[in-house]
């Protein structure tokens, strides 16, 4: 039996994501576009096909089509967050969220 733990909503949304890793010092750091599978406010899984390793602290920039909110003239908008990998699998890779983001036009 599958118990959910989750103590927030997740939502089963696919949004485009450039994903790098945080702690990468090398004049190259390595960045990849990957897709979210589900999302919620404490983390999301993210679909590809070679998850980093466990606990690797990562940087990410959700982008959110925003054309259909009317918000303002902007039709793109970013979430900039960080956080760390809590689990793989061979679909992807789940992050959990630092409490820190910025929300800006994209």
């Amino acid at each position: 039996m599958n118990v959910e733990r989750r103590n927030v909503e997740r939502f089963h949304l696919e949004l485009p994501a450039l994903l790098s890793m945080n702690n990468d010092k090398s004049a190259n750091p390595r960045a990849f576009e990957v897709i979210t599978s589900n999302i919620c406010s404490g983390g999301a899984f993210f679909k590809t096909d070679t998850p980093l390793s466990l606990e690797t602290d990562v940087k990410m920039d959700l982008i959110l089509p925003i054309e259909k909110f009317k918000t303002g003239k902007d039709k793109r908008t970013r979430i900039h967050v960080s956080g760390f990998v809590i689990r793989t699998e061979k679909q992807g890779m789940a992050v959990c969220f630092d409490r820190k983001y910025l929300i800006e036009p994209y």
